[in-house]
């Protein structure tokens, strides 16, 4: 009887640790370090309502499934930082807040880098889709408030240097 508890105990020992060891899978949050691997960076300048410039670090979200993940599972990002999502065609871009932890900002883009709208302060973990009112080729998302602080509005531009198109 002894030895099949110290048996037990030591294989419920092992399950812990291997749980523990396991390697983060798309259901455990995670920050944008993770995101290194699987997203390109780049630098883009928006150019505000008010004349000021921005520089801000992005991903870039250019395949599919880099714009099916997105930011999901991000707990934090740090202040200057967002996602471009790049599309081949312009239309109406819809995105939602499923498995997304952090409020952000999102920046419908039309393909000549103009500014079409601005949705703020998304609800985290929303399932409500959230869409461009008129057709876009570009996404940016920001943290919540970044818009605002940056002066980001409908007279905005952003400019980046694309290899891709």
């Amino acid at each position: 009887m002894t030895r099949k508890i110290s048996t037990g105990i030591v294989l419920s020992a092992l399950l812990i640790i291997l749980a523990a060891c396991k390697a983060p899978t798309e259901t455990q949050p995670t920050s944008v370090r993770s995101l290194d691997g699987d997203f390109e960076r780049a630098t883009l300048i928006v150019d505000a309502d008010n004349g000021a410039q921005h520089e801000l670090r992005i991903y870039l979200a250019l395949e599919f499934d880099q714009q099916r993940r997105g930011l999901m599972f991000v707990r934090n990002m740090p202040k200057d930082t967002g996602m471009l999502f790049v599309y081949e065609d312009s239309n109406i871009r819809s995105m939602w807040m499923k498995n997304t932890y952090i409020s952000l900002d999102l920046v419908f883009v039309r393909t000549d880098g103009t500014v079409a709208s601005i949705i703020r302060d998304t609800q985290p973990l929303s399932l409500t889709p959230l869409a461009s009112i008129e057709p876009v080729t570009y996404v940016l998302e920001l943290n919540a408030g970044t818009a605002r602080r940056l002066n980001i509005g409908q007279k905005s531009r952003i400019i980046w240097e694309s290899v891709h198109h």
